[in-house]
């Protein structure tokens, strides 16, 4: 009963914000936060606030989430591919959505971390791969959505290629120093087009992988 009201008490913050659709609100109430956040910052799970994670990474703000996955337009999307696992929050969010999901982690420390939450939910439909995602995951591509958790100067060419057509990539690009805009590409006719959305603030995309 606890954490159904701090769930609903979070959406209730969400939306002073941001008015969220019926499935992506329906995602954050059935997900519980405080999972995902490690145990010294439990007591902030329900908040509006980024927190550290292992490896200098950090889990997003429950805000910057809801937006990521409410520009993504995921109402009747089977599949998704997020570049950028983390604490395993967005993609549990995505699970709810969406038919299957897919998440690439380039820090093992995270990505072991995220499965064990995943299978301790039963969250089955998350597929998971220790890669550096700007690769994209070609064995299971196209998707129909793509979603960036990471500041990316441009768009890898290979997640374009990725990208099924009608699909929607969703990304933080820097534009410059510290100014990050969450970015929606659309590909039509093998074109892609885009438009930028808002200001935000991500960690930056690295190469490469880490054990």
């Amino acid at each position: 009963m606890i954490k159904a009201r701090q769930r609903q008490n979070l959406v209730v913050e969400i939306e002073k914000h941001f008015p969220l659709d019926d499935h992506v609100r329906e995602a954050f109430l059935a997900v519980d936060r405080e999972t995902f956040v490690p145990s010294q910052f439990k007591h902030l799970s329900y908040q509006l606030e980024a927190l550290p994670l292992a490896a200098s990474q950090w889990i997003s703000s429950p805000l910057t989430v809801a937006k990521m996955t409410q520009h993504l337009e995921l109402e009747g999307v089977d599949s998704v591919l997020e570049v950028g696992c983390g604490s395993g929050y967005q993609a549990a969010i995505l699970s709810k959505i969406c038919r299957r999901v897919f998440t690439i982690e380039r820090i093992d420390e995270l990505l072991k971390e995220a499965k064990s939450r995943f299978a301790a939910l039963e969250m089955n439909n998350i597929i998971t791969r220790f890669d550096d995602g700007q690769r994209g995951w070609k064995q299971y591509a196209p998707f129909e959505r793509i979603l960036f958790s990471a500041t990316a100067k441009e768009i890898p060419e290979v997640l374009f290629e990725q990208l099924a057509e009608g699909g929607i990539l969703v990304a933080p690009v820097e534009e410059a120093e510290n100014y990050h805009i969450i970015t929606r590409y659309y590909k039509k006719n093998g074109r892609i087009t885009s438009e930028t959305i808002e200001q935000c603030l991500f960690v930056p995309v690295l190469d490469g992988t880490q054990k």
